[in-house]
């Protein structure tokens, strides 16, 4: 296993980005801090939910189509960014094996406790294939992957959304500067549809997302010695018709202050006022074309999920 990410370097950008975040207006906090033991096991949760369908539609598609993407992409390598439990990349690695391509899996995440127990077990799975695991960022170590063989690059769950538009345009470039011809995106793209069913995604009546959501504040509280009252802020979803995204928001429902000692800061709330926490963005299938064109990507195949819910992308440098 490959570490280019320690538990220094995430203290670091944790501290960087929760006192820009905090800093900001309106208030606000990156995802990627939802993810301690507990918030994976939520999200896990979450995925099994009835009204979260975005897992299930993408691992239809792969499960339909997964010979016919190996087979276009005509990769050995599978290069997931952001792997996490691996779980979705069996689907590729059966179907890139069945048609004789498999050569070599490299997963890149920043948890290197979950990365070596999910690649652990693959290496069992898969005798014969080369492992390498990259504990990294893909916002910064892609060029830490290794680099034989044609690869295809696996962007999956709708991550890609996250992001926003001059993200993204950052991540395709950072990504085209890495790839090498032969090499493939595949990307998974939550598309546009009714906000009534995007908002109850993302705010189950179990209230599970809502806990997922107040997750962030344990986090930072445990990490860095803050003092969020949790039970004070009210797990929001809301869907940003301009923007084609869902956000989530933890409404502070009275005014309070947070001190956060290892930072040295003192956050005041308002009553009412509204941190967001996270962006999903939906996309039209021609809009995300014109996108990828726009980055330097030339899209080969596209693959929609039953009922147009979800879309899988396979495209390649220009």
């Amino acid at each position: 296993m490959e570490v280019h990410l320690t538990p220094a370097d995430l203290r670091v950008a944790m501290e960087r980005d929760v006192r820009r975040g905090l800093d900001s207006s309106p208030k606000e906090l990156p995802p990627v801090y939802f993810y301690d033991d507990r918030g994976s096991r939520l999200f896990d949760e979450i995925t099994r939910l009835p009204e979260y369908y975005p897992t299930r539609a993408e691992r239809a598609i792969l499960e339909q189509h997964g010979r016919d993407i190996a087979r276009t992409a005509g990769a050995s390598i599978l290069v997931e960014l952001g792997a996490g439990t691996c779980d979705k990349s069996r689907v590729i690695l059966d179907a890139m094996r069945d048609e004789g391509l498999l050569g070599g899996f490299a997963p890149l995440d920043v948890s290197d406790t979950t990365l070596w127990e999910a690649v652990s077990a693959l290496a069992v799975e898969y005798p014969g294939v080369a492992m390498t695991a990259v504990v990294g960022d893909f916002h910064e170590h892609l060029a830490c992957l290794p680099r034989e063989g044609v690869r295809l690059f696996a962007f999956l769950g709708g991550t890609i959304g996250n992001l926003d538009p001059t993200q993204r345009q950052g991540f395709y470039a950072d990504l085209l500067a890495d790839m090498l011809p032969g090499d493939h995106l595949l990307l998974g793209c939550d598309l546009i549809k009714d906000p009534a069913r995007l908002i109850a995604a993302y705010d189950d009546a179990q209230g599970v997302t809502a806990e997922f959501n107040r997750n962030v504040l344990h986090v930072i509280n445990a990490e860095l010695g803050a003092d969020f009252d949790v039970d004070r802020f009210i797990h929001q979803a809301r869907w940003n018709a301009e923007d084609h995204r869902i956000e989530m928001w933890l409404e502070c429902a009275e005014a309070t202050t947070v001190e956060i000692s290892d930072l040295g800061l003192r956050i005041e709330f308002a009553a009412g006022e509204a941190m967001r926490t996270e962006i999903s963005t939906k996309f039209d299938p021609e809009d995300l074309r014109r996108e990828l064109d726009a980055s330097g990507f030339a899209v080969e195949s596209s693959w929609f999920s039953p009922g147009d819910d979800f879309l899988l992308t396979l495209a390649t440098p220009k």
